[in-house]
């Protein structure tokens, strides 16, 4: 990877999707989008992920995972190896990544607006996600 090393996470807002990436039993990339990371402390990610999705058998099986992310003014990717915290966090998988590299993908000759713009269609979908972050936190705090 290139770019500037960072020696902590930087701050984002909720919501901004992320991207995370898995190596699946051939040992080749899988990367999804995920819209639940939360900053839980200076090397530390949390998420949640549904129990039927490939990505978390993949990171039970092999830990190492990189999360990318591009929000308003931030850009970066965190490597290292990522955990379960709890099996059911309202409804989700609660995954932790403990960032062993993370890397600054901001340059001086741009300016990052935005990330991609999104919201929920559904009321019951936007109310499990408030649900997910909520237990996130909780898991976060200890």
């Amino acid at each position: 990877m290139t770019g500037r090393e960072l020696g902590e996470l930087p701050a984002w807002d909720d919501g901004v999707v992320t991207t995370l990436a898995t190596l699946d039993d051939a040992g080749a990339p899988h990367a999804i989008p995920v819209s639940t990371a939360l900053r839980a402390g200076p090397r530390t990610v949390v998420f949640g992920l549904a129990a039927r999705r490939a990505s978390l058998t993949f990171l039970r099986a092999r830990p190492a995972v990189a999360l990318s992310l591009v929000g308003a003014g931030v850009a970066f990717t965190a490597e290292g190896p990522a955990h379960v915290l709890a099996e059911d966090a309202a409804g989700v998988v609660a995954v932790a990544l403990e960032a062993q590299r993370i890397w600054d993908h901001r340059q001086p000759t741009f300016a990052l607006e935005a990330g991609p713009a999104w919201h929920w269609t559904d009321p019951e979908a936007a109310a499990r996600d408030a649900d997910v972050r909520v237990a996130l936190r909780a898991l976060a705090a200890g």
